[in-house]
């Protein structure tokens, strides 16, 4: 039977310019926070998860979890090769995440099942989707996804059933322990999913730049 001290898990979260990391054995030890690291982030990540874990050590790792976006393209993308390579050297479950499905984890409500989530994204379009939030996690009911806001309000303006919208801060790294729990009750399911399954989710390509800019 595996203890309560092996069974660690570890969350990422670095779609956007506030990194967020998220641990706990589901029992009696949890802890998660946030930096305001913006373009330190490539700088700041290994060294800051090194302490972060701590007193833990890899070995206690019995998953891991990350956010797959949408969000910053550099900033998610660090987060899956990070949390990819650790997956694969440690030979344990990596769990990727919507950022968005983890924040209509984080608004959960009594009041309605249905979550409206709504982030800026690139060429004045929204990062949109619909999740329907009990206590068996989240089931997308519109699917991540990029589009116009003439285009998503319509889709709200025809929704048959009562939601909550919730426009997505900048700052989303809190909801890295959103990310660990949805985690872990795939992983009370059985599911082990391999490292190789975690991709970033961008919605969008990259804007192309002048290189000479």
């Amino acid at each position: 039977m595996t203890s309560d001290r092996q069974l660690y898990g570890l969350a990422l979260h670095t779609s956007s310019p506030q990194l967020g990391l998220a641990l706990a054995n589901f029992s009696s030890d949890s802890r998660y926070q946030t930096w305001d690291l913006g373009r330190e982030l490539s700088a700041q990540l290994h060294l800051l998860l090194t302490e972060f874990i701590k007193p833990q050590t890899w070995k206690d790792l019995t998953f891991i979890a990350v956010a797959t976006g949408p969000g910053s393209f550099t900033g998610t993308r660090m987060g899956v090769v990070t949390a990819r390579t650790l997956a694969q050297q440690l030979d344990i479950a990596l769990f990727p995440v919507s950022s968005l499905a983890a924040i209509a984890r984080s608004h959960s409500s009594v009041e309605f099942s249905n979550i409206a989530i709504q982030m800026p994204a690139q060429r004045d379009q929204l990062f949109t989707a619909i999740y329907e939030v009990n206590a068996q996690g989240v089931t997308p009911l519109l699917p991540d996804g990029a589009r116009a806001p003439d285009i998503w309000q319509q889709t709200l303006d025809h929704w048959e059933t009562p939601y909550q919208l919730i426009v997505a801060p900048a700052d989303r790294g809190a909801s890295a322990f959103s990310v660990l729990e949805l985690a872990h009750l795939d992983w009370q399911l059985g599911i082990r999913p391999s490292w190789q399954d975690a991709l970033p989710f961008y919605g969008q390509h990259p804007v192309k730049t002048d290189p000479a800019t």
